[in-house]
């Protein structure tokens, strides 16, 4: 896997901490991702192991981050460069995703503490996904924190046509990496506009 996840995985393990399974552990790679000040975005996507070329039905409910280049990015008030997305539906085109980059880091760990109750098992490996669509999200109050994080994406706009598959043992160390990058607004214009959204 991409090298900075292993890193903190390898410092997790040596603590005898397993990714994952409770809310300790899961606390516990959130704030070691958040003590990490910068991350080289292009090196997590030489990770040639864990990078697809295409999205499918299978995909949806795994994380996955790319680089994206919005068709309507003069018109957008800002956006992500590098979403962190779960997809949760397709469309012509393109799919629908949740991108947990638009929530600040506390609503963040909110709604994915939210999102494990949905996951189709425990095991954490290339099995592990949410059961997530948007009428799921939409229904239940539980995940009101969703609602600035769904986006559309478009297959032509994703820069390189590439995707780095985030396995789930990483999910609480990519949760919370600094690898969001809006364009036209700071981080915190866009954790405020996103908390009024809730």
């Amino acid at each position: 896997m991409a090298y900075i996840f292993q890193t903190i995985a390898d410092l997790g393990v040596s603590e005898g901490i397993t990714p994952n399974k409770t809310q300790n552990a899961r606390n516990w790679y959130r704030n070691a991702a958040q003590s990490i000040s910068t991350v080289n975005k292009k090196r997590l996507m030489n990770d040639k192991q864990n990078v697809v070329d295409k999205l499918d039905i299978k995909s949806i409910g795994k994380m996955y981050m790319f680089f994206y280049d919005p068709k309507l990015k003069k018109q957008l008030p800002y956006y992500d460069t590098f979403p962190l997305v779960f997809p949760i539906g397709f469309n012509e085109g393109g799919f629908l995703g949740i991108n947990l980059h638009y929530l600040s880091p506390n609503f963040r760990s909110s709604l994915m503490n939210k999102l494990y109750d949905t996951t189709n098992n425990t095991k954490y490996d290339d099995s592990t996904k949410l059961k997530i669509s948007y009428n799921i999200l939409n229904s239940a109050s539980q995940f009101s924190y969703f609602k600035p994080c769904v986006k559309r994406y478009l297959w032509n706009h994703v820069v390189g046509g590439q995707y780095l598959y985030v396995e789930p043992k990483y999910w609480d160390t990519a949760l919370l990496l600094p690898t969001e990058r809006f364009e036209k607004a700071s981080n915190q214009k866009v954790f405020k506009e996103s908390a009024k959204a809730i």
